[in-house]
């Protein structure tokens, strides 16, 4: 097990939270836990990003929810970025793809927030 590390930077539009390593039933409690302190207001943007994520389990999957959840509490809205191929597929095959937005990266997770104000 290589553990989770998870960063959060603020960004003109909301907050980053970046997952490196593994999402699973040890690790998922400190996603809860990191959301709860992460202050969204109406209109803002919770951009995940999952790019350094080598792992997700059934529980990871449910701390993603979670984070759709608390964005819509705020009435803000949430994106994830830099899906790995492996769970994109996963994605795909429970019908999450439907339900979570997702973009290459961050940037086009923040510039596709930045057209909507148009």
């Amino acid at each position: 097990m290589t553990g989770l590390t998870l960063t959060t930077r603020p960004i003109e539009h909301g907050v980053v939270l970046q997952l490196s390593g593994e999402l699973d039933h040890h690790t998922a409690p400190r996603v809860l836990e990191t959301l709860k302190r992460i202050t969204l207001t109406a209109g803002q943007q919770l951009v995940v990003d999952l790019s350094r994520l080598s792992f997700c389990d059934s529980s990871g999957i449910a701390s993603l929810v979670a984070a759709r959840n608390h964005a819509l509490a705020a009435d803000a809205t949430i994106a994830l970025a830099a899906l790995p191929a492996w769970l994109t597929r996963v994605f795909r095959m429970v019908g999450l793809d439907k339900v979570l937005v997702t973009y290459p990266t961050t940037q086009a997770a923040a510039a596709a927030w930045s057209r909507r104000l148009r």
